[in-house]
């Protein structure tokens, strides 16, 4: 079923021209499709436990990398032998896609079911 945009920012609380953007991003890589006409809207092109945050969050947000040269076309770090914090930001960095490539939008479902339906 396809779900209108401005039904979608009621039911989120969001705004509808934010929630515009964030469904153009969306729809370039491919993780949407619309239909016009009375019966249309947007509506996922795959199953919502095929796709996880992590994939939502790197078309919306880019890189998820906390320090540029962490970034995967970055150019080679002249100080990577000798920095003290890289370390850290590789953990950080894997932790923070562990945790957004452990969940899927059906599992947001899930743990959401309570307070209605997620976003699309």
């Amino acid at each position: 079923n396809y779900v209108k945009l401005n039904q979608i920012a009621t039911r989120q609380n969001i705004s509808e021209k934010y929630l515009e953007q964030i469904i153009a991003s969306l729809y370039k890589a491919g993780f949407v499709v619309s239909n016009r006409g009375a019966q249309g809207g947007y509506k996922l092109t795959k199953d919502p436990e095929e796709i996880t945050v992590g994939m939502v969050l790197r078309v919306i947000e880019g890189s998820l990398a906390p320090v540029e040269c962490l970034e995967e076309n970055a150019l080679p770090c002249l100080r990577k032998d000798i920095c003290t914090t890289v370390k850290v930001w590789q953990e950080l960095y894997e932790a923070i896609n562990n945790v957004v490539d452990k969940y899927t939008l059906a599992m947001l479902v899930e743990m959401d079911k309570g307070n209605g339906e997620f976003i699309i």
